[in-house]
């Protein structure tokens, strides 16, 4: 089997979990028989040995000659052209990738076209287009998750209920994920099948294997670390106040933000207010080897995401031994069982098992080691073979 898949990042050039999640599963379906075909916007400087990676700017198109030539009205090639040159923000570069990617659909043979999230929802519509070929549209976030459901962008919500309604099937990263598409973009519920994210375990094997031996560390403070963007989805705010509470009872503890984001300045001046600055480190985004020691120095990870679609990094904070408390209002709630869960919104409650954790060593050592075995059986392997499901009910 041959598919189209069509990405908008791939690490090492991503910003967050969409590009990680693209990497995990183009491999672990390569290591299923399929062969992908992976696309992205632009040129980058990457390799890899398990997908072949098409970079849909390399072969420059007369943009205005193929609009003309698909036969659109003049009310609605003005409409698009306008926005296509203009060349002013992501919405007109999701334009130009849908174009670039008709090229593409033109040129190559495939038996099926994979789309993740809004940004390559056009790519996927386009390449059904020409090809004939069915559509799957992979959410891993939509604008209400985004946004909080406060402020949603209209012309974004516009391309997921397009790709939505014109998709075969779609894959959502949870229940979770799948009750906010039937609820906010009235879609069958039949036509959405659940695909959990999972880890690369040899990807995690060698950050262990390349980070600092911090074994003897005599550490005269603790660690509890936030990780991820900071924007009103993830919760930042909440983890600061849950911070200021801890601190009142515990002062020998240290809060590390990393990441970075829109909410980065208001959060600094938030730490500043609440009268915690000397005690909140931001450390910017990390990725890699920095990644992995974060991880590991952490005595606690807490992800207070408002409205968490999966929410990769507790996968990768249990999996690094780091003991985790999590947002209810997540997907990866619905998969582990070893951590403890909590509403965005409760700071008591969030401070309270953040104050038991790091109080009683027992309890910390029980969630590190059984998170740890639990999440060895959320992999990519089983993700991909759930997307193989998807791929031959379409294809039937």
């Amino acid at each position: 089997m041959k598919v189209l898949m069509f990405g908008w990042e791939f690490p090492p050039f991503n910003s967050g979990g969409l590009g990680v999640a693209c990497y995990g599963l183009s491999k672990a379906l390569a290591k299923q028989g399929v062969e992908v075909l992976f696309v992205l916007p632009k040129k980058i400087n990457c390799q890899t040995d398990f997908c072949r990676l098409i970079f849909a700017d390399e072969n420059p198109i007369d943009a205005e000659k193929i609009l003309k030539a698909a036969y659109l009205s003049p009310d609605i090639y003005g409409k698009i052209a306008q926005g296509l040159f203009a060349g002013r923000g992501l919405v007109d570069e999701v334009k130009r990738y849908a174009l670039l990617a008709r090229e593409i659909a033109k040129r190559e043979s495939f038996d099926i076209i994979h789309a993740h999230d809004w940004l390559c929802y056009p790519t996927g519509i386009m390449a059904k287009k020409i090809s004939g070929k069915p559509l799957v549209a992979h959410i891993h976030a939509t604008e209400f998750d985004r946004t909080g459901g406060h402020n949603v962008n209209e012309q974004v919500y516009a391309i997921e209920k397009e790709g939505f309604s014109k998709a075969d099937k779609i894959a959502a990263v949870s229940n979770f994920t799948k009750q906010k598409v039937i609820d906010n973009y009235g879609i069958n519920p039949e036509k959405i099948a659940i695909v959990y994210n999972g880890l690369d375990f040899q990807r995690t094997a060698r950050d262990f294997h390349n980070s600092l031996n911090l074994g003897g560390l005599k550490k005269k403070f603790q660690i509890v670390l936030f990780l991820g963007r900071l924007t009103l989805q993830k919760g930042p705010d909440y983890f600061l106040l849950a911070a200021k509470k801890v601190l009142e009872k515990n002062p020998n503890v240290y809060f590390v933000m990393a990441g970075s984001g829109d909410m980065e300045a208001q959060l600094i001046n938030s730490a500043i207010d609440l009268g915690i600055a000397d005690k909140v480190i931001f450390t910017g985004f990390l990725r890699d080897e920095n990644l992995s020691k974060i991880y590991q120095l952490a005595d606690l990870f807490v992800m207070p995401s408002v409205s968490e679609p999966f929410g990769l990094t507790a996968l990768e904070a249990l999996s690094h031994g780091a003991p985790a408390i999590i947002s209810k209002q997540s997907g990866v709630s619905e998969v582990i069982k070893n951590c403890l869960k909590v509403d965005f919104w409760d700071i008591n409650e969030m401070a309270a098992k953040i104050l038991a954790v790091l109080q009683y060593p027992i309890l910390s050592q029980i969630m590190s080691q059984n998170g740890q075995t639990e999440v060895q059986n959320i992999t990519w392997d089983n993700s991909a073979t759930t997307c193989l499901n998807i791929y031959n009910e379409v294809l039937a």
